[in-house]
């Protein structure tokens, strides 16, 4: 079955809905993030990094575009709302860490991680933020050389995350570095990753990893921004509509 595709309100480019970012709006008129697209009632799709997204607000453009999407409702931009796309797609990110940490899928802990790797069994790496250079290089290769691909530039992704986020996110103790055994879950995380990346910046390096996939959910983290409408609503129908 064809992943449905929407159309970026502000850039009007077409893409899978799960490389987008769904706005809905709140109660009160506000337009809020639903990266989970699971809010009931119209949204409208963004494809866009931060950066181009706060220059549409100050232009104007995005209150037109949602204007045209929403035909006419009465809405509510917060001064916020780039903060709060930015914290949602970078919890909807923990969550899915979180979720394969309970599954099994996810080690931690250097010598398993190491051990994995050299043995041909990892799909996909990362290290915290405040990660030594030397560890990670550590792994770096030994996941080259149980890849068959020693010379080449495949290395593990540096989170923007330190060890104290990731610890709470995986509910483990000193997260330092982390790998993925399973090939689904590592499309799983790189896919919600990339998500959150993408948007806070280009100058952030590419995800490090064999594959990219689906997103998902998970309680016990950072807290929802208010205004989050993608947590606590019934999911909306899924149609092939533009502004579902």
């Amino acid at each position: 079955m064809t992943d449905p595709v929407r159309k970026c309100i502000l850039t009007q480019d077409r893409d899978n809905r799960d490389n987008l970012i769904r706005l809905a709006i709140g109660p009160d008129g506000q337009v809020l993030p639903d990266v989970r697209a699971k809010a009931p009632g119209r949204g409208a799709w963004i494809g866009v990094t931060r950066g181009a997204l706060e220059e549409a607000i100050a232009k104007k453009k995005l209150r037109g575009a949602l204007a045209r999407a929403f035909k006419g409702a009465e809405l509510v931009i917060p001064d916020d709302l780039p903060a709060r796309i930015a914290t949602a797609l970078e919890r909807n990110a923990l969550d899915r860490l979180g979720l394969e940490s309970r599954s099994g899928t996810l080690l931690t802990g250097s010598e398993k991680i190491e051990a994995a790797a050299r043995a041909g069994q990892l799909h996909a790496l990362y290290h915290a933020a405040d990660a030594g250079t030397d560890g990670n290089r550590k792994l770096d290769q030994a996941w080259r050389i149980g890849s068959d691909r020693e010379g080449s530039p495949l290395r593990g992704l540096v989170l923007p995350m330190p060890r104290p986020i990731l610890s709470l996110a995986l509910g483990r103790e000193n997260v330092v570095h982390i790998g993925l055994t399973d090939r689904a879950a590592a499309a799983r995380v790189s896919d919600a990753l990339d998500r959150w990346l993408h948007f806070i910046g280009p100058e952030t390096p590419p995800v490090s990893c064999e594959t990219a996939s689906q997103g998902a959910s998970a309680p016990g983290l950072p807290p929802v921004l208010p205004g989050d409408v993608s947590d606590g609503l019934r999911p909306a129908v899924d149609v092939n509509e533009e502004f579902e």
